[in-house]
Parts: structure tokens; C-alpha cells; sequence
């Protein structure tokens, strides 16, 4: 990546740590702007792989998310499990081309599965309010200045990381190695909505990968526009239970 891609990676995961709803967070940062700067610099084509890629996202943050709550890893040890994981997985789906139909249905079928068992669990054990984790992550948050220029470090080095991936840098977890950081008292909580979040990537990837031979600006704008209507349509709010029900009561 260029240094424009640095300094929008920096920007976004500066955002991302201003903002207090770890719902928020998770949706700012599944924007497609890194994918977008990787796709115009290195000129890489969307095939299979970068849709598996998006699951590799979601890998990433599990991770994360295990080494560093379950097993009690520093949180940069945790970061580094989920790179290699990452790295991992890229080295596996370069190794071996994955047809784009095959990719994208298996990537949909996952997600869905995904979603369920997040659901069931949620129904089992009702996941805790938003303040106290907000409060936790105040406690241990750098100051400003200082938030900025590790952001900045760390953007830079992970951008080096990125450039090694081929094809696979296009998902590759920039800002979410420093996201992962700056949420880690909130891992849970962020990966299970990133991994709600992540279907709207699909959808750029997914009109990128049809119109790519058109014009790289008219794959872009597709691109952009179907991920604003996934996300759009994952946000919509439930339909209540009835005129009378529990749902409109609320």
C-alpha cells in the first residue's frame, strides 16, 4: 500500500477508537476502505480466494478473541496468533484456485451457520449490557496523541506485513490487528457483530468480481453501493411479533 493507504488506515482505526458502541465500531470498520486502496494500488483481480478472504477476517478475530481471553496471551501475542492464522489461511487458498461460484456459495452457507449458532447462544445466555465493557475500555485507553502515533507505527507495520500477501492483501486485516488492540476488552462482543457485518463485504467483493472487466471505477461504485445495501438491510430492525405483541409494546 501507499502512504494514502497508511494515513486511511490511521484514520479509520482512529475513528473506530472514538467511538463508544462496540455495534458502531464493528460496522465502521467493516467499510471497505482498505479493500478499496488495496484493489486500486496493487491492482489485484477479486476471484474466490479474496471472498474466502472475508472469512479469514472473521478467523482473525476469533483468534484474537481466544488467545487473549481464553488463554490469557498478552494482547499483541493474541494479534500475532491471528496474523499467522490469517497468513495461514491466504498461503492455503493461493496454494489452490478456488472456483468464484464455489467460493462465494460455501462463504454463504458458513455465514448463515455462523449466525445461527451465534442466535442460539445469545438465547441461551443473554450477552451483557454495553456500559461496563465501554467503562473498561476508557480505563485503558492511551492518550490521544499518543493512541495516534502507535496507530500510525502500527498501520506501517502491518502495511509492510500486507505487501507480501499477493493476491490476499486485498482482506487482509489492516486496521483490525490495531482495532483488535484498542477493543480488547470488547473482543466478543466485536467479533460476534464484525461477523454480521462481514456479509456486506461479500457483497462488494461479490459485484467487484462481475464488473471488474468493465472499468475498475464502475467495479468500485458497484461495489460500494452493494455493500451500503447489505449493511443496510442487516440493520433494519426486526419485525415485531404483531399489532398487539411484546414486539410493538416496545
Amino acid at each position: 500500500m501507499t502512504w494514502s493507504g497508511v494515513l486511511l488506515v490511521t484514520a479509520v482505526v482512529w475513528a473506530v477508537s472514538l467511538i463508544r458502541s462496540v455495534r458502531l465500531r464493528a460496522l465502521v470498520y467493516s467499510l471497505p476502505l482498505p479493500m478499496t486502496l488495496a484493489l486500486v494500488s496493487s491492482g489485484h483481480r477479486v476471484e474466490g480466494a479474496q471472498v474466502v478472504g472475508v472469512l479469514g477476517l472473521n478467523l482473525f478475530f476469533v483468534t484474537v478473541a481466544f488467545t487473549y481471553q481464553r488463554l490469557r496471551w498478552p494482547i499483541l501475542l493474541a494479534d500475532g496468533a491471528g496474523i499467522a492464522v490469517y497468513v495461514a489461511l491466504s498461503a492455503g487458498l493461493l496454494a489452490v484456485g478456488i472456483p468464484f461460484g464455489a467460493a462465494l456459495a460455501g462463504t454463504l452457507v458458513l455465514w448463515l451457520a455462523a449466525m445461527l449458532l451465534l442466535r442460539r447462544r445469545a438465547r441461551a445466555r443473554p450477552a451483557p449490557a454495553d456500559a461496563r465493557p465501554s467503562v473498561d475500555a476508557r480505563r485503558d485507553g492511551l492518550p490521544p496523541l499518543l493512541k495516534l502515533v502507535v496507530i500510525f507505527v502500527g498501520a506501517v507495520l502491518t502495511t509492510l506485513l500486507g505487501a507480501v500477501l499477493r493476491g490476499m492483501v486485498v482482506t487482509f486485516p489492516y486496521s483490525g490487528v490495531l482495532v483488535a488492540v484498542e477493543a480488547r476488552r470488547q473482543l466478543v462482543e466485536f467479533s460476534r457483530h464484525f461477523a454480521r457485518n462481514s456479509l456486506a463485504l461479500v457483497g462488494f467483493l461479490t459485484a467487484y468480481h462481475h464488473l471488474q472487466d468493465v472499468s475498475p471505477t464502475v467495479a468500485l461504485g458497484a461495489g460500494w453501493a452493494a455493500f451500503a445495501v447489505v449493511a443496510a438491510a442487516l440493520h433494519l430492525p426486526l419485525p415485531s411479533a404483531g399489532p398487539t405483541g411484546p414486539g410493538r409494546r416496545r
